[in-house]
């Protein structure tokens, strides 16, 4: 019996294949250093996500007039906000510094991140159209406030293709508590081919990729046996091949085999960080406790992966829920340190080590959030949603190191000066990838659909 499709999907890596098997797609050129529409300065892609919303104003977004009408109740227009209440104007319970050469205010929440400010690029009125962490999750990854379409991952997967023959062109590493929310859904490929959708790793778990080795309990599992059920499926696909001669599916579920044989032999070895020397790992903090610990093993895994060539890994901070994530409703100087202290020392070390070893010329880092928060109180001393203004910052190939572009209100509350959204970070990426996000496009359901859906601009202020 031929394996159906849904059979194909339940095999861990049946979403795992060739991007150029899909007939639409187009190869990157390589006189446009990988590119596909012009010239490419990034190679490989990290984004770290912040699950929940992080506050900018107790973090990046420094405001001298929050801090004088702290407490003042202030009509600036409100009209909703997502969970209760406002109350009055609160200034920020932390500390603030200028840090380097380009004189960034930040917080003491991120000691670590505060000393690799000049590699940085700030995006400081960014917003959201919705301050819903599920629509805006979606919005922030995909386009759209609705599930069902693909992320950037996917779309990056799609139209150039894999790196590497060992390893997937999408790698998603989530917080060691649990998936964020909207779960899978931030990563999935959408109506693009399963192929493209991002390979989920928790190096926290027994088993760090679903499915990629049989289970020890199945002793019949045998290299006998597993050459025995290859020679039938090479039979039977011989055979579907002969009758269906211009369905990919088949062709993408072969080279999707394939990939996880490699993976087999390739995996271990990327997932061994024992390899890394006493110093790497203090560098890192992975000898943390608790979920920490896991995060910082996974920006390592990250490292390992990009130079390995995995084109685009995602980590996540931050499980979906009302607690363990940057969602901080109750009280913001007790719920934010834990969550800023789990990144903190980790990505500042991933930023220091990708540059030591040369990775950062051709790999692009992205810190960013689905949208950020009030600078009014909620329930005394924490903070609501705020899809008017938060902070991401870039890093890397193609960055203006030290740059800023745009600039919320006098509060906070609002992106006041070249604003930008999801849709345009999502262009400036494609961009610097080689990408006209504009071209970029799949014809489903009768529309031509894109990562930008029918916006987005390249932030060129921000770029070298």
């Amino acid at each position: 019996m031929i394996p159906t499709r849904r059979d194909f999907l339940t095999t861990g890596f049946g979403g795992l294949a060739l991007s150029h098997l899909m007939a639409a797609e187009t190869k990157p050129n390589p006189e446009f250093n990988g590119g596909l529409h012009h010239k490419a300065k990034v190679k490989r892609v990290v984004q770290v996500f912040l699950n929940g919303g992080m506050s900018q104003m107790d973090t990046f977004d420094y405001k001298p007039t929050l801090e004088k009408k702290h407490g003042q109740i202030v009509d600036v227009g409100l009209k909703a906000t997502a969970t209760g209440t406002p109350g009055p104007l609160m200034k920020s319970p932390f500390k603030w510094k200028q840090h380097g050469k380009s004189g960034r205010w930040v917080t003491d929440v991120f000691p670590h991140l505060a000393t690799r400010v000049d590699d940085m690029a700030f995006l400081m009125g960014m917003n959201s159209k919705t301050n819903v962490h599920g629509p805006a999750s979606y919005l922030q990854n995909t386009g759209f406030q609705m599930p069902g379409f693909p992320c950037a991952g996917s779309w990056i997967g799609y139209a150039l293709g894999r790196l590497t023959d060992e390893l997937p062109s999408f790698v998603v590493l989530p917080d060691p508590r649990g998936l964020p929310y909207n779960g899978s859904g931030n990563f999935s490929a959408g109506f693009l081919s399963a192929s493209h959708q991002g390979t989920v790793v928790n190096p926290s778990a027994p088993s760090p990729i679903s499915d990629l080795a049989a289970s020890p309990s199945a002793k019949f599992v045998t290299p006998s046996a597993s050459d025995d059920g290859l020679k039938l499926l090479k039979e039977l696909n011989g055979k579907y091949a002969v009758d269906r001669p211009g369905d990919s599916r088949l062709s993408a579920r072969v080279e999707s085999y394939e990939l996880a044989a490699k993976m087999q032999l390739a995996a271990p070895e990327v997932f061994d960080l024992t390899k890394e020397s006493k110093a790497t790992h203090e560098l890192y903090g992975t000898a943390a406790t608790a979920h920490e610990g896991g995060f910082a093993k996974n920006c390592l895994l990250a490292r390992r992966m990009l130079e390995r060539n995995v084109r685009f890994v995602q980590i996540w901070s931050g499980q979906g829920g009302p607690s363990n994530n940057w969602d901080n409703h109750t009280n913001i100087a007790k719920e934010l340190p834990p969550i800023a202290r789990q990144v903190d020392r980790p990505v500042a070390a991933l930023l220091g080590d990708l540059k030591s070893k040369g990775l950062l010329a051709d790999t692009l880092v992205i810190f960013t959030t689905e949208f950020g928060r009030m600078p009014f109180t909620q329930g005394g001393v924490g903070r609501d949603h705020n899809g008017g203004t938060f902070v991401t910052w870039l890093a890397g190939a193609g960055i203006k190191a030290g740059a800023t572009h745009g600039e919320s209100d006098e509060f906070s509350y609002r992106a006041a000066k070249d604003a930008t959204d999801g849709h345009d970070l999502s262009a400036t990426l494609l961009h610097l990838m080689g990408i006209d996000h504009e071209k970029l496009a799949v014809r489903h359901d009768g529309i031509d659909r894109r990562l930008t859906d029918v916006h987005g601009r390249v932030i060129r202020s921000i770029l070298v």
